[in-house]
């Protein structure tokens, strides 16, 4: 098959049959040999049911039926691990992404033998000041940690040849973070602005956004660890050297110390320290936890259209 178009379904159904007949429309304009496949991650609304009206009607439509909702990125790479194309188009089913992107990424991909994915991002976020901010910050932190840098204000929306698709999903972590594991999977890539629409408001509160970033870095790099080290070794050694004071002002100079006060704000200081550091590490040993289990990404509830299995 030439393409295959993977695309998540959650509350999505005020949008997905727009969504499927603007999608169907844009391949038409590239290819009859095409597949729409369809990953229910959980829904709660009616959006299964609407796919698999869609999936009677229409043989190219696939639908993969998760047996709860495993969260946005685990329904991507399962979705994505059972197109066996050619090429692969990602995209949301909210159309805050335009499906018409297909054609300009498609176009931008034959003229480039070179790339193996285009990916949307945006020239502006999204949302008020508190979304702008807290995705400046996202990026900037989690650049600034992590030894994998990741494109600024990146979308899901991507069309990816099936050599790519195929070493993406084989990034089999528990914990996963698909801007992070797109970036290690390497090749040539290019981005290109999508104008994004502000359809639905945003899922994710600063406590969810806070969960991604701590996620994002703990999966793609150690550098906390070692800054911890650092931060360790660099408190003992200036202790040291105070203490050292302490013991000549004393028995060369006769002068004791005094403050109660610095000694309680020492002790909470370091007591909060010592708290935090150990809060790292739990971080790191969960994930070793939870990856040590080998549970499956996601559990599929049925598939409908889809006889092989995964890659």
């Amino acid at each position: 098959m030439l393409l295959s178009i993977v695309a998540t379904l959650y509350n999505t159904e005020p949008h997905l049959l727009e969504f499927y007949e603007r999608m169907t429309k844009c391949a038409q304009e590239i290819t009859h040999d095409y597949e729409l496949i369809l990953v229910n991650d959980g829904s709660p609304d009616n959006s299964l049911e609407l796919a698999l009206s869609l999936h009677d009607k229409d043989p190219r439509v696939k639908v993969i039926d998760l047996s709860r909702n495993f969260g946005h990125h685990k329904a991507i790479i399962t979705g994505l691990s059972y197109a066996r194309s050619d090429y692969v188009f990602l995209i949301d089913s909210d159309l805050e992404e335009p499906p018409e992107t297909l054609g300009v990424f498609w176009k931008e991909l034959q003229s480039s033998k070179n790339l193996d994915s285009i990916f949307g991002i945006q020239d502006k976020r999204k949302g008020g000041w508190f979304e702008r901010f807290s995705g400046f910050l996202f990026y900037g932190i989690i650049n600034l940690l992590s030894e994998v840098k990741i494109q600024r204000n990146f979308l899901t929306v991507r069309l990816m040849t099936g050599r790519f698709t195929q070493n993406l999903v084989r990034c089999r972590e528990r914990e996963i973070n698909f801007s992070t594991i797109t970036e290690l999977t390497g090749f040539q890539k290019k981005a290109i602005v999508v104008d994004k629409e502000d359809r639905n408001p945003s899922n994710y509160t600063f406590l969810k956004k806070f969960a991604i970033l701590v996620n994002a870095i703990t999966s793609s790099t150690i550098r906390p660890l070692w800054i911890i080290f650092y931060l360790g070794l660099v408190i003992t050694l200036g202790s040291s050297i105070f203490v050292i004071k302490l013991l000549i002002d004393r028995g060369v100079y006769g002068v004791g110390l005094e403050g109660w006060t610095s000694v309680i704000v020492s002790i909470f200081f370091f007591g909060g320290l010592i708290i935090f550091v150990l809060g790292v590490i739990g971080i790191y040993l969960s994930k070793i936890f939870i990856e040590s289990k080998h549970r499956p990404y996601t559990v599929i509830r049925k598939l409908y259209g889809l006889n092989e299995g995964p890659l």
